[in-house]
């Protein structure tokens, strides 16, 4: 085992972290979870905007019942927009 120089002083202050110690880095996907990899991916920007960005009131229970649904319910509002759009008239 080597002799490592802890990261934090007497003080309770973090050292400034040198080439010796960023060697022993890891890689993000060796040593986090499947979960949170995913939720700190980040998107790219898009080629060519396909949604607009709105501000909507909605009541309370059927913001509440997309949510629960799970991750992507803003996308299953839109597709149940488009879905009563193509048999009602929004005027």
């Amino acid at each position: 085992m080597t002799n490592r120089k802890p990261l934090i002083d007497s003080d309770g202050e973090v050292r400034e972290l040198t080439a010796e110690d960023m060697v022993k880095f890891k890689p993000t996907a060796e040593v986090l979870p499947l979960s949170l990899r995913k939720k700190l991916a980040v998107r790219g920007p898009q080629k060519t905007p396909t949604k607009e960005r709105i501000t909507i009131r909605l009541s309370r229970e059927v913001v509440e019942q997309f949510r629960e649904s799970g991750e992507g319910w803003q996308t299953r509002v839109d597709a149940a927009l488009r879905e009563w759009l193509k048999n009602h008239s929004p005027a």
